[in-house]
């Protein structure tokens, strides 16, 4: 069917007046958290990226276990990595099953139910390695007659966030003396600063403890299992009057805390996996700071006023450069609101999510999946970053890719393919954790491209292009060999043997996704582009499956999630989990293969028929993108809003999903990147903000963000 208008939103440009330069520093801080309680949902965080360190009501860890069913009170690295010991000599072929796909026996790593073997080969490899918590840094509060602190002997709390400065100012009392912390941590090393003020000090009722705990081996790791003492190893490698060393072993991980402080004190080991820095003398004051690494050392460590200096700097840096959008002045009830929780997200997002690795879905705070990452998430907890000027950040974790491309290589030449089959749930080496469903996604298959074309957006020269040409290439040749020829239709299609975005499809029965038809459709195309921009021809096969695959699969004047499922709308099971049809035209751009008439009637379909309580957080910014392109900007706040428990953002600004997963960091990555496209549209988009309403109501303000493709 021939498509006259394509782009709803951008048929009529809205043009508005010059504005006003935002004034950052008031936009950022009036968003600053404050917490008056200790509420466990209500935890802070400081990091870099790479390290994070999260607060109770004190400023430190010393209450975990009143925390660990909220946001928990996690010290998590990009290093800190731990294995079992194997004492049954697994082998990760154990893992493999073999399947019989488009006449082709196939092999995937997937979680079995028996024989027991197989099913314990399965599950070691699942939970191994997992992320490592790396320490409890808290207060050691002591009553009169010795007694430790209850979380309720804790009064006055007064605690805030300065998200300008990346400081976290805590005030409380306790038996009726004031209690003053700074807490900062360093934005080039994986350390922590803090500076107490506190008669407590003096009469040694204040203390510091370090505990080390063990890990749980568990889907989730709060950091406060305290059992298992006898199983690991902690003791000082040095100590002097301002300084010691400290060991954590267990099995082979091996790792070191370095304490300073600048007045006097002491550290002393008063239980297996607990040493205590205690001040000495008449002082109210403590500054000391505490460096998690594997490195024995020496290492010179700067102290709180250093670490202080080094955050403001930085800080001030990262708010006044890249994105930003101000919605002062708005009407609209919800329009502070959405200002929070794009404040708070970059926060997040760059403290959780901006390292060198891509990251797992809590972040760097508590274990979901054991630690693990998941690639198709890479995209919502990177893009983002690009679209609001702030490319380099996504490009930290792109380098990840060239280090595990061999194992990537390794997967697509076991199942037949060519090129490089990205993992799904892997660890910092990239191998493979057995997954029933995650074995058999393809979605993360084109997002290395997607990246390396933000990146050349951002930076469109022939470093980028030598930079990323080679993973590119070798992304596409797996894309274009995935497709199975229907001789009897003269076409290729996607599957069987996959499981599509929407993760409500058995893998054996399953093909033509339209999602991933059409990402698959806009891959080979940019792979195509990036081959011109080296002087090179386009690729022969890329072409024949570009020529070929599949129409996106219709019925009734819709588009349906599979083409083996026409009941996509009509059976409860299949209207759950994320309505990824609607990301053929949010995440990605039009191509002529896709009628938006067709895609429009698709969207009201969804939007009254969906399921939206079983969905998760990044659905709905997701089908905010697509009401923006439709023109749909009042059904684009509309799903940004949607008063679903998975589409709630905590005071401190997390998405919390349920008790399982309290924070989910693609739901914020997904905000922002909604937003970003909500405001400076996308390639050849010429509106102004299409993804509000003209009503008078919104007053929209931002600089600096980028167009989406």
């Amino acid at each position: 069917m021939p498509v006259f208008f394509v782009l709803f939103a951008c048929a009529i440009p809205y043009l508005v007046a010059a504005q006003s330069k935002i004034d950052r520093r008031a936009l950022v801080s009036r968003h600053n958290v404050v917490n008056k309680n200790a509420d466990s949902l209500s935890s802070l965080s400081l990091g870099n990226g790479r390290f994070a360190f999260t607060v109770d009501a004190t400023g430190l860890q010393t209450f975990p276990e009143h925390y660990d069913k909220g946001i928990p009170l996690g010290t998590q690295s990009e290093w800190g990595w731990h294995s079992f010991k194997d004492t049954a000599g697994y082998k990760f072929e154990e893992s493999l099953k073999t399947y019989t796909f488009n006449g082709r026996k196939v092999t995937y790593a997937v979680q079995w139910d028996k024989p027991q073997r197989n099913k314990d080969a399965a599950d070691w490899f699942r939970q191994n390695v997992h992320r490592l918590q790396l320490g409890n840094l808290g207060f050691l509060l002591l009553h009169n007659d010795g007694t430790e602190a209850a979380i309720t002997d804790i009064k006055n709390i007064r605690q805030e966030l300065d998200l300008w400065t990346g400081a976290i100012n805590s005030y409380f009392t306790f038996d009726g003396e004031a209690v003053n912390v700074q807490t900062y941590v360093h934005q080039d090393m994986d350390m922590v600063a803090v500076k107490v003020r506190s008669n407590l000090l003096g009469e040694r009722r204040l203390k510091v403890s370090i505990r080390f705990p063990f890990p749980t081996n568990e889907f989730a790791d709060y950091g406060d299992n305290w059992k298992n003492e006898k199983a690991h190893n902690s003791g000082f490698v040095s100590s002097g009057n301002n300084a010691a060393v400290i060991y954590h072993q267990l099995d082979t991980t091996k790792y070191f805390v370095h304490l300073g402080w600048k007045d006097a004190a002491s550290v002393k080991k008063i239980a297996a996996h607990q040493f205590v820095l205690s001040p000495k003398g008449k002082t109210n004051t403590l500054e000391f700071t505490c460096l998690f690494t594997p490195r024995k050392g020496p290492v010179i460590t700067p102290g709180f006023a250093q670490t202080q200096a080094n955050n403001i700097k930085q800080w001030k840096t990262f708010w006044l450069t890249g994105g930003a959008v101000d919605f002062s002045g708005s009407t609209d009830p919800r329009a502070s609101e959405l200002e929070r929780r794009v404040v708070l997200s970059q926060y997040l997002t760059k403290i959780q999510c901006s390292g060198s690795y891509p990251p797992q879905e809590t972040g760097l705070t508590y274990d979901s999946w054991y630690g693990k990452p998941h690639l198709e998430m890479h995209w919502w907890h990177g893009v983002h970053f690009a679209l609001w000027g702030r490319t380099q950040l996504l490009e930290n974790s792109m380098q990840w890719y060239n280090k595990v491309k061999d194992k990537a290589r390794a997967i697509a030449k076991r199942q037949g393919y060519d090129g490089v089959r990205w993992q799904k749930m892997t660890d910092p080496d990239g191998n493979e954790s057995p997954s029933s469903i995650g074995a058999f996604l393809i979605w993360q298959q084109p997002h290395f491209i997607y990246f390396a074309e933000l990146a050349y957006r951002a930076h469109p020269d022939k470093q980028t292009l030598a930079k990323y040409a080679g993973l590119v290439q070798a992304t596409a040749d797996f894309i274009a060999s995935y497709p199975t020829y229907d001789a009897q239709n003269d076409r290729y299609i996607l599957g069987r043997g996959l499981i599509p975005a929407q993760e409500r499809y058995d893998p054996e029965d399953t093909f033509n996704p339209t999602y991933e038809l059409q990402y698959w459709r806009w891959a080979l195309a940019t792979a195509q582009q990036w081959r011109k921009r080296l002087g090179k021809q386009p690729d022969k096969k890329y072409a024949i499956i570009l020529k070929k695959l599949t129409a996106l699969p219709q019925k009734d004047g819709v588009y349906l999630a599979t083409e083996s499922s026409p009941d996509s709308y009509t059976n409860a099971k299949l209207m759950t989990d994320h309505p990824s049809v609607l990301g053929a035209y949010g995440m990605l751009p039009y191509n002529n293969k896709l009628d938006t008439v067709v895609m429009k009637k698709t969207f009201n379909l969804i939007w009254n028929v969906w399921s939206w309580k079983d969905t998760w957080g990044w659905d709905f910014p997701m089908t905010a993108m697509t009401a923006t392109r439709l023109g749909l900007p009042q059904k684009a706040i509309a799903a940004l809003f949607m008063p679903v428990q998975t589409n709630t953002y905590l005071p401190n600004g997390h998405n919390y999903q349920d008790n399982r997963l309290r924070l989910y960091l693609p739901g914020n990555g997904g905000l922002l990147t909604a937003v970003a496209m909500m405001c400076a549209g996308w390639d050849g988009c010429n509106t102004i903000n299409p993804g509000f309403p003209k009503n008078g109501k919104w007053n929209v303000r931002w600089e600096s963000l980028k167009k989406m493709p």
